[in-house]
């Protein structure tokens, strides 16, 4: 409200920069857990301002695709070149940081980070550039037309979005749906290399591009089906992706092959990716546009604690259990998702 798209377009990168710098230069463990709230702070601020802002413009299904796919296309690329770093070109693991500040670094005789400029600089410069126009005041413009356009008087946008009917079933629903997806989507990603090994009994290397797969499938989902659910709407698509995906993971549970977990396991991650941008588009269509950045921004933050949440319970399930029992409990997670989607409003009942 007060610094617009181009104050968090400035903050943002900024406070992953510094992160990063502190990273860099292996610090103590304490000094590691102060760099990763400013990276925490970032990526709340990158999920709130520009899912809302991407969801507003035409084509949202789309964009948010891409743009979430671009996110998914990291998860797969950083940690295959921060392993070869580490393994191949045998260098400390917090080398990878100076390729994410820049400027370009020899760090051995046989790799070289790319670029005379890290990643988090370019954005710091690029970001603010690109959305120079938005300022506090244009925002603030742009927010008391869409007060006076929905007749609403309210200046709490995160009291009415979490609190006043009908906005907040919408929030909450959405915000419980993106937790369990987060967690559903972490806890496959972080622990299917150990199920492939222990319950599969695979060799390492192959486990691993199991994982790969997965993240690679979240990508490719993310980028192409985000025109599929421009044509079939984001209600019954989300309903038809959560469905593919839990026949999914009940297949991985059942067929005690590893090429066949390998390969469904990417097919998962195919369904699970739109999930989140699909989310946030349906948000937009349900609420008025004064609330979608509170809204936006809650239902994210919470959604994103299901990364640390649900991994969790997978570890005490799995610690007591053993590691064959994550997979009904992927599959019963996954049903949950669906069943909670069932039970959100439509349109016209929110704008009744």
């Amino acid at each position: 409200m007060a610094l617009g798209q181009r104050g968090v377009a400035f903050i943002a990168p900024t406070c992953h920069l510094i992160a990063y710098i502190i990273s860099c230069v292996h610090p103590p463990y304490p000094a590691l857990v102060v760099a990763y709230i400013f990276a925490g702070i970032a990526n709340g601020l990158h999920e709130a301002a520009w899912n809302t802002y991407i969801s507003n413009l035409e084509n949202p299904n789309e964009l948010l695709g891409l743009l979430h796919g671009v996110y998914g296309l990291g998860a797969v690329i950083s940690p295959l070149v921060a392993t070869n770093m580490i393994t191949k070109a045998k260098v400390p693991w917090y080398y990878f940081y100076f390729f994410m500040v820049g400027p370009c670094y020899s760090i051995s005789s046989e790799v070289l980070t790319a670029g005379k400029t890290g990643i988090s600089f370019i954005g710091a410069v690029a970001c603010p550039i690109a959305f120079w126009r938005f300022t506090g005041a244009a925002f603030r413009r742009s927010h008391e037309q869409s007060h006076g356009d929905t007749g609403e008087k309210s200046t709490n946008g995160l009291r009415d979005a979490l609190f006043t009917r009908p906005a907040a079933r919408v929030s909450w629903i959405a915000s419980i749906v993106l937790l369990f997806y987060v967690g559903v989507e972490v806890t496959v990603g972080g622990w299917i290399v150990t199920i492939m090994m222990e319950v599969r009994n695979a060799a390492p290397f192959p486990s691993g591009m199991t994982a790969t797969g997965f993240w690679l499938g979240i990508t490719v989902g993310r980028i192409v089906l985000g025109f599929v659910t421009a044509r079939l709407g984001e209600r019954l698509a989300i309903i038809i992706y959560i469905t593919c995906a839990t026949v999914c993971a009940l297949i991985v549970w059942l067929v005690p092959n590893f090429y066949v977990s390998a390969v469904v396991v990417s097919i998962q991650g195919f369904f699970l990716g739109p999930l989140f941008p699909c989310v946030v588009a349906v948000i937009t269509k349900l609420l008025p546009k004064h609330l979608h950045v509170a809204a936006i921004g809650f239902v994210s933050a919470f959604g994103g604690a299901g990364a640390g949440v649900l991994p969790f319970v997978a570890g005490g399930i799995a610690q007591g259990s053993g590691v064959k029992s994550l997979l009904p409990f992927i599959v019963g997670v996954s049903a949950g998702i669906l069943l909670l989607w069932l039970g959100l409003p439509r349109q016209r009942q929110v704008q009744q």
